[in-house]
């Protein structure tokens, strides 16, 4: 089965689970932020941390958001530390790759239970700023 970046995500995943056995849950988000990024950085991948992401309507920009971490251009992490992840956090992450040319994303919670979401959102469904 291809999976967009399958890689990359695997690496990510695998820090995730490292992470999080290292750290287990109760902390904030933040901190998680901070250990995935120094985790995905020694993996040798490229993080890039709370990039702005900017939202247009009609070409004009009407909003922005941060994205928790980017890997290599390709992926969007969005960290949550919550008893569970719900649709609401699904949606963040989707509107994120809705936002950007990235098309995969992982929604990682870092919480009672470690747990994980790959969302895509194909390039030729969105509509990006002209």
């Amino acid at each position: 089965m291809y999976l967009k970046h399958r890689e990359t995500t695997d690496i990510i995943l695998k820090n995730f689970y490292a992470v999080y056995k290292e750290l287990g849950h109760g902390f904030l988000e933040r901190v998680y932020q901070n250990a995935m990024f120094f985790a995905l950085q020694e993996a040798d991948l490229k993080v890039e941390a709370q990039r702005r992401i900017k939202v247009f309507f009609r070409g004009k920009e009407v909003g922005d958001y941060f994205a928790d971490l980017i890997v290599n251009d390709v992926v969007i992490i969005e960290l949550k530390a919550a008893v569970a992840l719900n649709p609401e956090h699904e949606m963040q992450l989707v509107n994120y790759l809705k936002a950007t040319e990235i098309e995969v994303g992982l929604l990682l919670n870092f919480g009672k239970e470690p747990e994980f979401e790959r969302k895509v959102w194909v390039n030729n469904k969105k509509k990006l700023k002209s």
